[in-house]
Formats: structure tokens, sequence, C-alpha cells
């Protein structure tokens, strides 16, 4: 596993996107990422690599963005998300919120038993009561699972 720090990205007032600092000095953290997550990334950047060979003088990233066009521009977030819910169509899945994936991981990891306080930095949330009033819906799964838990060791 490997870390990368966190920037961020937004839209200024002429429509053109701008590269801002982060809200507050605690939103630049490291964030771990799966082998998965790293080995794509890589594979991403070889790609990446070969687009910055083919634009040559074209290649406009000197932010170093890691996601852009194939001249390395950044993204239009409506390309993204039609591109988004197409993949969704084509593996059958149903249409959510590009944003809808970060709740997914959160899910997900609280399935797999992974505390709040740690869900909670990797989504960078500043407090904790935010992380478990926002997936306070996986509770109730994870109270039956961990009374089964208790069940199972009681009646060895």
């Amino acid at each position: 596993m490997a870390s990368t720090p966190a920037g961020c990205v937004q839209i200024g007032l002429a429509g053109q996107l701008v590269l801002v600092e982060p809200k507050t000095e605690k939103a630049r953290r490291r964030i771990v990422m799966p082998e998965v997550v790293l080995s794509a990334l890589r594979v991403h950047r070889s790609r990446q690599l070969q687009d910055r060979l083919l634009a040559g003088s074209r290649w406009d990233n000197p932010d170093g963005l890691i996601f852009t066009t194939k001249l390395g521009t950044p993204l239009d977030a409506r390309n993204v998300t039609r591109v988004f819910h197409r993949v969704l169509e084509e593996a059958e899945l149903p249409s959510i919120r590009f944003h809808d994936l970060r709740h997914t991981a959160a899910s997900l990891l609280l399935a797999q038993g992974v505390d709040f306080r740690t869900i909670m930095e990797t989504l960078g949330h500043s407090q904790i009561k935010l992380t478990l009033d926002t997936y306070s819906h996986v509770l109730p799964a994870l109270q039956e699972d961990a009374a089964a838990k208790l069940d199972e060791i009681l009646t060895r």
C-alpha cells in the first residue's frame, strides 16, 4: 500500500477549472490505498505517458493532474458523469451519482469491520459525528454481526 497527498480542483467564476488548496490544513492528508488501486493507477499513468508523447507540444498539464484529457487538460465533470453512467449501464448496475462511490467505499469498509475513526480519517471528515450520522444506516447489520460473534463465543 502507498499514499498520496490530496488536493482540490474547483470551478472558478468564469467557469474555468482552478486548482485550489484544501479547505483546512487537516484536509491535506495521506490516503492509504489498496494495492489493486495502486496497480490501476500505474496502468493509468503508463497510458497517460503515452498520451503525453502523442500530444507533444500540445500537452498542457502544468499542475501534474492525474486524471486528464488526452492533451493533459482537466476533465470536464459532465463528461466524467456521462462516461460513468455509460459504464454502469454496460455493467448492468443501477444508476448512481459519482459521489455515491465514496459512500459505497465507506459502507464496504464498515461491513468489513473497519472502525469509524479510521473511516472518518480516510474520508477526511473533521468530526466523527459526521461519519457516524452519515453511515448509521449500516449499524443494524454491524450490530447483528456483533451479536452473532458473541453468540459464537458464548456457546462454544
